[in-house]
């Protein structure tokens, strides 16, 4: 039987996660501030998304290692700062599109929001346990 992940491990994915809806939310509201900006190019946030292919593809994960999901001392989740391709640009040079970057705001919202439930729902599992052995 495979180790299960621990609850460091799980807690460290949740805040990560937390951590990339908050750098998404935050391109895409510079996006958005800069609409009218001549010449302004949309940027975008690109993760490596090791972990996620990996959790998509396998049916359980397992961690033999703390750093492997970014547990470690030394992990970091570090997104790069990126100009969208394949946007077409009006007269200005501008190729922002206000319902992409509306709906990026809103997706990178939801994704905050999910795992800020995932994150809660794990602490309220913890203080049950601590109660209980009263």
């Amino acid at each position: 039987m495979p180790d299960p992940v621990s609850d460091a491990a799980i807690i460290a994915a949740l805040g990560r996660q937390m951590s990339r809806a908050v750098a998404k939310q935050t391109v895409a509201a510079g996006n958005l501030a800069n609409l009218d900006t001549p010449g302004f190019r949309t940027q975008e946030v690109r993760f490596a998304d090791a972990l996620d292919q990996e959790l998509g593809a396998a049916a359980t994960v397992r961690a033999t290692d703390t750093r492997h999901f970014g547990a470690g001392a030394g992990a970091r989740d570090a997104g790069d700062v990126t100009e969208s391709g394949g946007l077409a640009s009006r007269r200005d040079g501008n190729n922002v599109q206000l319902d992409r970057e509306l709906l990026s705001l809103t997706r990178a919202g939801g994704e905050f929001s999910a795992a800020q439930t995932m994150l809660a729902a794990k602490f309220r599992l913890v203080r049950y346990a601590i109660n209980e052995g009263r």
